[in-house]
């Protein structure tokens, strides 16, 4: 997944996209447990995908702060 795709996503759907990509996680971390995993790299990709999914949240939720802080300064 591209940064750019990411940042295109409204709110609700990278909220979705974070748990899509948490479940996606946990069943691979179970099949590299039970050894059916055959590329370890997936794993890799995933938390790299989330952290882009996470990054992006967070910088809109600093925007909004930031503009909330100073429509209330006025």
């Amino acid at each position: 997944m591209k940064p750019e795709q990411v940042r295109e996503m409204s709110a609700d759907e990278l909220r979705s996209k974070e748990r899509e990509l948490q479940e996606q996680l946990f069943r691979l971390r179970f099949q590299k447990s039970i050894g059916q995993l055959d590329d370890a790299g997936k794993i890799r990709d995933t938390r790299r995908d989330i952290a882009r999914v996470k990054t992006v949240i967070r910088q809109r939720d600093i925007e909004r702060a930031r503009t909330q802080g100073a429509e209330a300064k006025r």
